[in-house]
């Protein structure tokens, strides 16, 4: 491991894609810089990077003018850019949002709009019988179809990150879990797991763990991070055929998440999913893990009742499916009618850090705060991943 302490120019907290890149944009602007990144796990990207759907969005779901519909428009022309350059596996395989009845077609006029104003390449509109054209076996009245969708292995892409950075003479402990910061004579004293360093300027990226570090250094505790578990299942090999690449819903605009949906990997694999349960831990990749103060800071925070008080039917949903397998196919099999509970067994799940609000609101945007001469990263869920050249863009302009 390469030895974090003492003192740099810049330290990163978390070796996440955002991390990642926000260190490697620093140092392509001052190559001369010190730059660390200290890490909590023994590897790079491992939870949010490591455990998504590996989609890269287009920018269709974003209201227009928000820092999501900014940073990812631009963040996915970036990452194909950077994948081509750095040979990380990619695919501009494309993506059908489908809508089912009469019911969901003002929801699709609305993104349709969204993606438009928001400069989607390619984006159009199309109906059943195209549908049919692209994704032979779904369903469905109309769709929207977006071109520049694809799928990236975005660990791959943070490895890269890594590696740059370290040729570059950056260093990157893993094993290396942040204690908390102490300002003093404008340097920032960093505790963690290797000991300590010193610091001019600190950007703290740590996902489902940023509000904590935060609020450790005097920032607004509001939002918090409520982790939802986003459980999948897997085509078996004999039945991939009936997906050729994305095949979404039409969202609920109240919720900032898209649904169960059907998704190509790079690897070949078709996932069904993700589930969107509160669980009780910020790494409970399994539903049966449960860390007493990671639950405790969710029961203990206002917005999170306020928020379950207003989605407790949703709640129940994702319950059901969570834990009822015939559940789970039935609401995919809207989509692909020809899907059955013996085609799929049990898949990877990941953890979104979403950020709620004392109001119980679900934070819809990325979200930046300062405290003791750090910037926090305080909500950074989908589409982090995509925007995350962008994001580091955004980052450094702000720190410089």
């Amino acid at each position: 491991m390469n030895d974090p302490s003492g003192d740099c120019d810049i330290a990163i907290v978390g070796a996440g894609i955002v991390g990642l890149a926000t260190a490697r944009e620093l140092q392509r602007r001052d190559p001369d810089a010190r730059i660390v990144v200290l890490e909590r796990e023994d590897r790079v990207g491992v939870h949010q990077t490591g455990s998504n759907s590996g989609v890269a969005h287009a920018g269709i779901y974003y209201v227009p003018g928000s820092l999501k519909a900014k940073l990812c428009v631009e963040g996915i022309r970036r990452l194909y850019e950077f994948c081509d350059e750095h040979g990380v596996t990619y695919e501009r395989c494309g993506k059908v949002i489908v809508a089912l009845d009469r019911s969901e077609l003002g929801r699709l006029d609305e993104l349709e709009r969204r993606g438009q104003a928001n400069g989607v390449p390619g984006l159009r509109r199309i109906g059943p019988d195209e549908l049919r054209e692209l994704e032979p076996h779904a369903t469905g009245i109309a769709g929207l179809h977006s071109p520049q969708t694809g799928i990236v292995d975005f660990a791959g892409v943070a490895r890269a990150l890594a590696a740059q950075l370290e040729a570059g003479g950056g260093v990157v402990a893993t094993s290396c879990a942040v204690g908390g910061f102490d300002r003093r004579d404008g340097r920032t004293r960093i505790s963690h797991a290797c000991g300590e360093t010193h610091a001019r300027k600190v950007i703290v990226c740590a996902g489902a763990w940023s509000d904590r570090l935060a609020a450790a250094a005097g920032a607004d505790p509001d939002p918090r991070i409520v982790p939802f578990r986003g459980g999948y299942l897997k085509l078996r090999p004999d039945r991939r055929h009936l997906v050729r690449s994305l095949i979404y819903p039409v969202p609920d605009p109240d919720l900032p998440f898209l649904g169960v949906h059907l998704t190509k990997r790079v690897d070949g694999e078709i996932l069904l999913g993700p589930t969107a349960l509160v669980v009780g831990a910020l790494d409970a990749y399994r539903l049966r893990t449960v860390r007493p103060r990671d639950l405790r800071a969710t029961l203990t925070w206002p917005g999170s009742w306020k928020m379950m008080r207003r989605f407790w039917r949703t709640g129940i949903d994702e319950l059901r499916m969570a834990t009822s397998r015939r559940a789970f196919v039935a609401a995919c099999a809207r989509y692909v009618p020809e899907l059955r509970t013996e085609d799929v067994v049990d898949g990877p799940a990941g953890i979104r850090a979403q950020a709620v609000g004392r109001d119980g609101a679900l934070v819809d945007d990325f979200v930046f705060s300062e405290a003791s001469g750090a910037l926090f990263v305080r909500n950074a869920p989908s589409p982090a991943a995509t925007s995350s050249l962008a994001i580091a863009s955004f980052i450094a302009d702000r720190a410089s």
